[in-house]
């Protein structure tokens, strides 16, 4: 649906893309609206659009409000069967799970489960339902929206998008330039630093095997179990290049985290184990198709 038939919340979408007046905008486009993804664009607008795309998944987020609560579902994340599932991929491709992992593991679950926030959730933030245009981002489609934490979609710049039919890796300086064009507009908009957390969603959405899947095929099969026997393409990247990006992401982001440390090494382990059992596997794109 449009966002400005959306219920609730989500009505507030369009007008919450738009630049505030005065900020700086990215160079007029030819056309007057494109959906990214679609079509081809050059290094520089790419660039100017991932900034954008987290300036205004920052301004959607901050549309709703604390008596939002209950207009929208609550965001949810993985829960015990996606840690059981996760757990037994490592075991397949004989790779050791140290003790402590588990447990680990049930406190992110947790973690995510508590996490503080009333953001509205676009629910598939993908290249394609963001409409981009001389006035601003306009995000569309909003069948799957929620109302949580917005870390859960700003995790999508580093985890590579992962309901999305074109996964990219975009590199670390443009990660941390977009990571702050959000904090930068979430301020602005609600006057509040955003919370720390990104390690955790990142690290939930490894866990979400079903997120190897277009939506139409989720919540059927363990797709982690499939991954040793079998590769399949979605879109732009394999399920096995996919992960592999994922393991690395978190295994990366949660080096730090004392509560993750655990989960750090193995994800490092088993990326390693990866790339050695299939050595063709090639990283997922950079840029978009």
């Amino acid at each position: 649906m449009d966002a400005t038939r959306a219920p609730g919340a989500a009505a507030c979408a369009v007008a919450a893309s738009r630049p505030p007046p005065g900020s700086a905008r990215t160079r007029p486009i030819r056309s007057s609206a494109r959906r990214w993804g679609w079509t081809k664009f050059s290094t520089t607008e790419l660039v100017a659009f991932i900034v954008g795309y987290a300036a205004a998944l920052a301004r959607l987020h901050a549309t709703a409000r604390p008596e939002d609560a209950g207009t929208l579902p609550r965001w949810q994340g993985p829960n015990r069967a996606d840690i059981d599932s996760f757990l037994g991929l490592p075991v397949a491709l004989q790779v050791p799970v140290a003790p402590g992992v588990s447990d680990e593991l049930d406190g992110l679950v947790h973690r995510l489960d508590q996490a503080p926030g009333h953001a509205l959730l676009h629910g598939d933030p993908c290249p394609g339902n963001d409409l981009h245009t001389a006035t601003g981002i306009r995000f569309i489609d909003f069948e799957q929206a929620s109302l949580g934490s917005g870390l859960m979609e700003l995790a999508y710049l580093r985890i590579g998008f992962p309901t999305c039919w074109c996964v990219t890796s975009a590199a670390e300086p443009l990660l941390e330039r977009a990571e702050q064009a959000y904090r930068t507009a979430w301020r602005t908009a609600t006057g509040a630093e955003t919370r720390d957390g990104l390690a955790d969603a990142c690290a939930g959405w490894l866990l979400r095997g079903d997120a190897l899947v277009e939506r139409a095929h989720r919540e059927s099969d363990d797709r982690l179990a499939r991954i040793p026997q079998r590769d399949w393409t979605w879109g732009t990247a394999t399920a096995r290049q996919r992960l592999v990006h994922r393991l690395a992401v978190v295994s990366k982001l949660t080096a730090d985290h004392t509560s993750l440390s655990g989960v750090s090494r193995l994800t490092s382990d088993m990326r390693h184990r990866m790339l050695t059992r299939w050595p063709a596997l090639r990283p997922v794109p950079t840029k978009r198709p």
